[in-house]
């Protein structure tokens, strides 16, 4: 039972006054960070001096608004949360990023991604209006025609510029299920080729569609994962049982096809974490069945990652085995889809890890300046989240990968490992644009820098 609209937004002002109380008692000396219970970033991170600011207050849905189609959530509220509170209504957000402990604020100020991409860009640009919590400790709205330039700057800037508290962001009616077809390709070249014919007309043999993704398992053999929503009923596939989901996506030649309810499809990568669930043994038959369904979910997974990095298990088994240490190379990348074969050709022979996920994204706004990929150009996403042995050097692997992104003029996300000079990081990353906002939201510094966070912080 969700509560009221007036009861929702008094909870969610007493929970700002609550923030902004916890920010002011942070001493002027320590660092500022918010205090999650979740965390989908990667990066190495020094152990906080100060507890987090209090975001307990930030974590619902304040309401949905089903005639305008917008929804106005808190900060840390999830888009598992926030999904449960727009079906109902035959709504959903614009990019549904396919983690359900993605918040919204994360997947703005961090960047988000799904399978709506090609059509509707990136989860930041269905934002209509944010109220910001700024360095200066004021919480300010950002909008296209109130504080413009921290609007367009806050996407990618990971709470370097203020953490938001409320978005309202904009919602599409969806229809109950997806039917879905994975087209089988022996050649990347053929995949990306119809990749971008979809693109192009929204459409394949005359259905159209409405989600595209892809897999890549190895170089004769990807997927591309074709969605249209339907009213029609009919049985639907359950992957959050012994059955997985991208194992099912795997067949010999041609079209197989399967069919989902609209929820479980929004969330059919969650149950394994893409296929990252293998590391943990959850993929074995009689260890799945003994897992707990309550566990077999992504933020469990990316808990007990945490651990594991806390407490290096894995260099200490590698050890025992006689084996050097693994270094971990969890990425997503954007490269222009007219060069995405190069890449994947490129990294399937370089780099010894897959499957690779594939989606595809066209910016729908006039582009972002901490992330100045180009508008109305197709990119892809490439992800690729595993361990490789490690090198002569520190992030040998990861920085070779920086380097062929840019050579192919893409884009990284940084919610992992990065390894930029501060030169090459403020040319690919806002350079003076990020610089002059920070001076005006965060005169004093008291959140840290983009590039410190982002590359410094290991």
């Amino acid at each position: 039972m969700y509560p009221s609209a007036i009861d929702a937004r008094t909870a969610h002002a007493a929970g700002v006054e609550r923030l902004v109380e916890s920010y002011r008692a942070v001493p002027p000396t320590a660092s500022v960070r918010l205090y999650k219970p979740t965390s989908n970033l990667f990066r190495s991170r020094a152990k906080p001096t100060v507890r987090g600011l209090d975001t307990s207050g930030l974590r619902g849905v304040i309401a949905v608004d089903p005639e305008a189609r917008t929804a106005d959530v808190g900060g840390m509220c999830t888009y598992d949360d926030l999904v449960a509170a727009t079906l109902p209504h035959g709504l959903a957000p614009l990019v549904v990023p396919q983690l359900k402990t993605i918040t919204l604020g994360g997947a703005v100020t961090g960047l988000g991604i799904e399978s709506t991409s090609f059509r509707n860009g990136l989860p930041h640009e269905s934002v209509l209006e944010m109220d910001i919590l700024t360095g200066a400790g004021e919480v300010v709205t950002a909008s296209p025609v109130e504080n413009e330039d921290l609007y367009r700057a806050f996407p990618n800037s990971y709470g370097t510029l203020g953490y938001a508290v409320r978005l309202r962001i904009r919602l599409e009616p969806v229809e109950p299920f997806v039917a879905l077809r994975h087209l089988r390709f022996h050649s990347l070249t053929d995949l990306v080729a119809a990749m971008d014919r979809i693109i192009a007309t929204v459409a394949t043999d005359g259905v159209q569609v409405d989600y595209l993704d892809g897999v890549v398992f190895s170089a004769d053999e990807s997927y591309l994962c074709v969605g249209t929503q339907t009213a029609e009923p009919g049985p639907v596939s359950d992957y959050t049982g012994q059955q997985i989901y991208y194992r099912s996506i795997q067949h010999d030649d041609g079209i197989t096809h399967d069919r989902l309810t609209i929820h479980d499809y929004l969330w059919r990568w969650d149950t394994d974490w893409f296929w990252c669930s293998e590391a943990f043994g959850a993929q074995r038959p009689w260890i799945r069945r003994l897992w707990p369904g309550r566990f077999r979910r992504s933020g469990f997974y990316s808990k007990l990652m945490r651990y594991e990095q806390r407490f290096r298990i894995g260099d200490r088994i590698e050890r025992l085995g006689g084996r050097p240490p693994r270094e971990r190379v969890v990425q997503d990348v954007e490269v222009p889809i007219e060069r995405c074969a190069e890449f994947l050709d490129w990294f399937l022979a370089t780099v010894p890890i897959e499957p690779i996920w594939l989606c595809p994204l066209r910016l729908q706004g006039d582009g972002w300046p901490l992330y100045p990929i180009r508008p109305e150009r197709t990119y892809v996403n490439v992800g690729f989240w595993s361990t490789v042995p490690v090198g002569s050097t520190e992030g040998q692997t990861n920085r070779l990968i920086e380097r062929k992104v840019s050579e192919l003029r893409g884009h990284k996300s940084l919610y992992s490992d990065s390894y930029y000079s501060p030169e090459e990081f403020g040319d690919l990353y806002g350079g003076q644009t990020y610089r002059t906002v920070k001076r005006r939201y965060d005169p004093d510094s008291r959140l840290l820098d983009l590039y410190a966070k982002a590359v410094q912080r290991r």
